[in-house]
């Protein structure tokens, strides 16, 4: 008995995962449309990989990252954050009109000028790409005559 419980829930997990992607490609289609984002260079790409990123963190049922999927992406990218830290991150994403991530919000971020950190970390690991961030260790001792 158990086991048919589990492949309905596969298949809804699936069903929703889906409805979600379906959901993110419309909203890329608002913003290929946007007269606002026509200059941004290579908007159709850029859509594409924030889907893509955006796609990679754990959503709630709403398809929008909530602090426990926030969470989970940080310290999947070796930057965990306390939960007063992934509060302030989502509150600079939303502007404080929710306590989650959708993915409008979270376009808008991406392809915004203000550096939001949620921004800057998953640019700088789109960069390093797998590498580690920090060298091992202890920071290299600095005397006063080394400094600016």
């Amino acid at each position: 008995m158990p086991s048919n419980i589990n492949a309905q829930g596969g298949k809804a997990f699936g069903l929703l995962k889906e409805q979600q992607r379906r959901k993110l490609e419309e909203i890329n289609q608002e913003y290929l449309e946007d007269q606002k984002y026509r200059d941004e260079e290579d908007l159709a790409e850029k859509l594409e990989g924030l889907k893509n990123k955006y796609a990679e963190f754990d959503l709630n049922d709403q398809g929008e990252i909530d602090l426990m999927g926030l969470k989970r992406m940080m310290e999947k990218l070796g930057v965990p954050k306390t939960h007063l830290e992934l509060k302030k991150m989502i509150v600079e994403v939303t502007g404080g009109s929710s306590n989650t991530i959708n993915y409008r919000d979270f376009v808008k971020m991406m392809l915004g000028k203000r550096s939001a950190v949620l921004k800057l970390v998953l640019i700088f690991e789109d960069k390093a790409n797998g590498s580690p961030c920090k060298p091992e260790g202890p920071p290299p001792k600095r005397d006063i005559a080394s400094l600016p």
